[in-house]
């Protein structure tokens, strides 16, 4: 199938893991994609390696200079943006005595302030283009819930959700949906990250946590990031047209909702 034949999108956080992903499903189902990311180097590998339908662009979602000058390098090489993923993100843990103002700024800068403002240039551009587009917002199933150690992390993603609510309430009157996918447990690189972190905090033996939530999954294992392709598809496609300023779970059962 080539759902979104013709489209062009803009993923941000795609030179590796998630982001990468939702490239490749989004070029199978015939889209051009701009592969964007602060690792520019690591972007361009990516991009060399999915082909001529993708191709790297530097961007700090944390500098409005860079932001901008992203948006307008994906508009001139397209000629538009008719998706945009904000996939860029950062994981922390801390218990509250010990978490740093420093960790939450960064924390609080990419995955919120970065996801508000990549989506406010795109729509910019989508509004003034006439472009009915899709915007796709990476939430998680910590926006959902508090975690004892994940204090910072869980209120950035549960901000996500929130803009999403009232960026598509408000951005639906010109056309453009917006919605989120919320994924529970996804294996991948990041991972030993956060393993790390809960080896700290909990004295548990290195990949032992991770085991802990992949059993817990009740589908029965972690997820991958070629399971969350399919929702990022379908709420790019016009399938999704009626749908506005909902988040998705996309975790094996892990919240219900």
């Amino acid at each position: 199938m080539t759902r979104l034949a013709g489209k062009s999108a803009l993923i941000t956080g795609a030179a590796r893991g998630i982001g990468r992903a939702f490239a490749e499903a989004y070029i199978r189902e015939g889209a051009r994609v701009a592969i964007a990311d602060i690792d520019i180097a690591r972007a361009e590998q990516t991009a060399g390696e999915l082909g001529p339908a993708a191709f790297a662009v530097a961007m700090d979602v944390t500098d409005q200079t860079s932001i901008d000058a992203g948006v307008a390098r994906v508009i001139a090489q397209f000629g538009q943006i008719d998706i945009l993923i904000n996939n860029a993100a950062l994981f922390t843990a801390a218990p509250i005595a010990e978490i740093e103002r420093a960790d939450y700024d960064r924390v609080f800068n990419i995955n919120v302030a970065g996801t508000l403002f990549v989506m406010q240039a795109v729509a910019r551009h989508m509004i003034e283009a006439g472009i009915r587009g899709r915007i796709i917002n990476m939430a998680s199933q910590a926006g959902r819930r508090g975690e004892p150690l994940v204090a910072v992390y869980c209120a950035s993603k549960a901000a996500v959700i929130s803009l999403t609510q009232s960026a598509g309430l408000n951005l639906i009157e010109h056309g453009i949906n917006v919605n989120a996918i919320a994924p529970g447990v996804v294996d991948g690189e990041h991972w030993d990250g956060v393993d790390a972190f809960f080896a700290k905090y909990e004295g548990k033996a290195p990949g032992q946590k991770k085991r802990e939530v992949g059993d817990a999954v009740p589908y029965g294992r972690m997820g991958r990031a070629e399971d969350l392709t399919g929702m990022a598809i379908f709420l790019a496609s016009d399938e999704a047209d009626y749908i506005v300023a909902q988040t998705y779970n996309v975790d094996g059962g892990n919240w219900l909702s």
